[in-house]
């Protein structure tokens, strides 16, 4: 199988539960959210996305034609001195569309701990380390165990309670970006402290100016 990637870069993952975490970042292209058209982008389910998953004009992107050859070049980016704790963010767009065992293992047979983050609308494969699901409202939502359960907040028709009975871990409310962010930040801190089972992420890559 071939891969369409948009972007590969090493930085350090900036939300969630491995904030701050050392990782190569690898960005598939596409998402089954979107309908590909720019047009159409305000009718998608998550019309809020701020991520430009569009293409392969990325750094590093292309059509990697087998699954070795995007492992080698996702180990290339990975601190030459540094063997340990080798960790790769599988992405998008929604990467589900083109994660095979192939990828899977390839990554495993080069000491990569895999995370993946996907909107949750196709199953992923148990051998994934790391599976972290943002659900957006209005689509069916498959995928409902994993490690980590990020939801960006505010969404209408957003309901806790639909969400906690699932098997997940880690439950966290992330402020939606745009020209509200501050509002949105407001009201996600007070969400969380109403509800202390959910914990608030925030995106500090953005804070801290980094990729």
């Amino acid at each position: 199988m071939s891969y369409k990637i948009k972007e590969i870069f090493y930085t350090l993952q900036g939300e969630g539960v491995n904030a701050g975490r050392a990782a190569v970042f690898c960005r598939f292209s596409g998402c089954n959210l979107w309908s590909g058209r720019e047009a159409d982008k305000v009718q998608s389910v998550c019309n809020f996305c701020d991520t430009d998953f569009v293409g392969v004009d990325g750094t590093y992107g292309n059509n990697y034609t087998n699954a070795n050859g995007l492992a080698k070049k996702i180990s290339r980016l990975w601190p030459s001195k540094n063997f340990e704790n080798k960790f790769v963010v599988i992405t998008g767009g929604e990467p589900m569309l083109q994660v095979d065992e192939d990828l899977i293992n390839a990554l495993h047979s080069i000491n990569f701990e895999i995370a993946i983050e996907t909107n949750g609308t196709i199953a992923c494969p148990k051998s994934i380390d790391w599976i972290c699901v943002s659900p957006k409202v209005g689509s069916k939502l498959i995928q409902k165990r994993g490690d980590e359960l990020k939801f960006v907040f505010p969404q209408k028709g957003f309901n806790p309670k639909d969400y906690l009975k699932l098997d997940f871990k880690h439950f966290l409310i992330q402020p939606m970006d745009g020209p509200f962010l501050k509002e949105n930040t407001m009201e996600a801190i007070n969400f969380c402290k109403e509800n202390p089972h959910w914990k608030l992420s925030i995106q500090t890559h953005k804070v801290m100016g980094i990729r």
